[in-house]
């Protein structure tokens, strides 16, 4: 009879480590959400920029030891955009020159004058799409005009997809993000190139779109 115990309690304990010893299976992860519902691949069309959840940012050379930073509030504009055919796609942007915003007012005055950007001759900052390229499922090369304190010139842009949504309510988002690098003397704005402010300005476009 003990042997019979004996037994079955050593069964027992060998049925527990087994079942201790078997990996766990992980909970599936949830599908990815947004503010209504699952994220699903937007539709093709135009699509206008959400000015609240989209920023330019820029950063210039101060005294040749730092970084100084800054930013446009005032932004619009529309993309047509296929995620099947992105290099098919096209931007148009707008930056209204007058909301430069760089936390002083003196300055801000300062970048309004005929000294930076002359705001009141040249009131907007405008990109224009010419062309694109395919570079991954989530990059394009887009090339286009930009047009800065009346000059125009061609510049290319490394456009990165950020993100996209359609949610339960039927709203399509988009969003996308690229950053350049550009020399403001080749605008013509080449105040103070030689009293220690940088002449190379390294601007972040960071966009939401919504349909």
């Amino acid at each position: 009879m003990k042997s019979r115990f004996m037994l079955v309690g050593f069964v027992a304990l060998l049925g527990l480590g087994i079942t201790l010893a078997l990996p766990q299976r992980a909970p599936a992860a949830p599908a990815p959400t947004g503010p209504s519902g699952p994220a699903t691949a937007p539709g093709t069309g135009p699509y206008q920029l959400d000015t609240t959840h989209s920023s330019v940012i820029y950063r210039i050379r101060h005294n040749d030891v730092s970084y100084f930073y800054g930013r446009f509030n005032n932004i619009t504009g529309a993309i047509d955009y296929d995620a099947a055919k992105p290099a098919a796609g096209s931007v148009q942007l707008t930056i209204e020159t007058a909301s430069v915003d760089s936390k002083n007012t003196k300055r801000d005055d300062d970048l309004r004058s005929p000294s930076f950007f002359n705001a009141v001759q040249f009131p907007e900052i405008t990109f224009k799409s010419t062309s694109a390229k395919k570079v991954s499922a989530d990059t394009v090369d887009v090339t286009g005009d930009l047009n800065l304190h009346g000059v125009t010139k061609s510049v290319m842009l490394r456009v990165k997809r950020t993100g996209a949504l359609t949610s339960q309510s039927g709203r399509q988002l988009v969003g996308f993000e690229t950053t350049f690098t550009i020399k403001r003397s080749d605008y013509g704005i080449t105040y103070m190139l030689d009293r220690g402010l940088g002449d190379e300005v390294t601007v972040t476009v960071s966009i939401e779109a919504r349909r």
